[in-house]
């Protein structure tokens, strides 16, 4: 057998295919656990990632090689002058909710519904449920419009004050 071939046996015939036409051995799976929620968190994000997709741990935003945490948890974030005009559209100072903290802390929360929320000050880092380092999380300071989708689970930790306007969105609310 030539060093750059390897054989397969299929059905009574030998198939030789070259090296660059190999699959690489499988990659070790990583432990995916969860905290609470009945194994919502990376499990689900596990269970939705595309065939070949590999679940890794660590990086400050990155569960899915390739792939933003907002992506893998389904969580919209519009930034810059694009979600500040767009919560001026919303009328979001005017007629949604209002809620803040008074300085550093942790609260654990769950949507049950979408949410649509914009940072007016401060800022807050969201570690999904089920996140095994504290490396996986997702950013978001004032003026970031985020839309955080229903079944969400995560720990919203507060380094200082923050205030935020919040809307709870109807099924099939698109804003």
């Amino acid at each position: 057998m030539r060093p750059a071939a390897a054989a397969a046996s299929t059905g009574g015939f030998h198939l030789v295919l070259p090296a660059s036409h190999r699959r690489p051995p499988p990659l070790p799976s990583l432990p995916i656990s969860s905290t609470r929620g009945g194994g919502k968190g990376k499990l689900r994000a596990a269970a939705e990632a595309a065939p070949g997709d590999v679940v890794v741990a660590g990086g400050g935003g990155g569960a899915l090689l390739g792939r933003p945490l907002e992506d893998v948890y389904k969580v919209r974030v519009e930034r810059g002058a694009a979600a500040r005009a767009r919560a001026e559209a919303l009328r979001v100072m005017e007629t949604w909710s209002s809620w803040r903290t008074g300085g550093r802390c942790r609260m654990p929360w769950d949507w049950h519904v979408d949410q649509l929320v914009y940072i007016v000050s401060g800022e807050v880092k969201v570690i999904p449920a089920g996140a095994v380092h504290g490396d996986d999380y997702m950013h978001f300071v004032a003026g970031d419009l985020v839309r955080y989708p229903r079944w969400f689970e995560a720990d919203l930790y507060f380094d200082g004050p923050y205030e935020e306007r919040y809307r709870f969105l109807a099924y099939g609310d698109d804003n």
